[in-house]
């Protein structure tokens, strides 16, 4: 345990910030599986729409690197194309 008041500090933090990036990777991947189990076309489109959103939300905030976030997006968008 540390002694001085602003490395305590900043452990809180950094168990606070943790558990919140551990809550948006786990809805990200959700997000993400829910595209790949679409039944339907429709029902794909919608979910690529709001993975999407969640994807470049992650990369933005670098929870994610752009560059992975993109290929995902690319994979899901084609995914979803093959199921038409």
């Amino acid at each position: 345990m540390p002694n001085i008041k602003s490395a305590t500090k900043r452990m809180e933090l950094s168990r606070k910030w943790g558990e919140a990036n551990r809550r948006k990777r786990s809805r990200l991947r959700t997000a993400i599986k829910r595209v790949r189990t679409a039944t339907s076309a429709d029902e794909a489109t919608e979910r690529l729409r709001e993975a999407t959103v969640l994807i470049d939300r992650a990369a933005g905030k670098r929870l994610m690197h752009p560059n992975k976030a993109s290929r995902i997006k690319s994979r899901l968008a084609k995914h979803v194309k093959s199921l038409d």
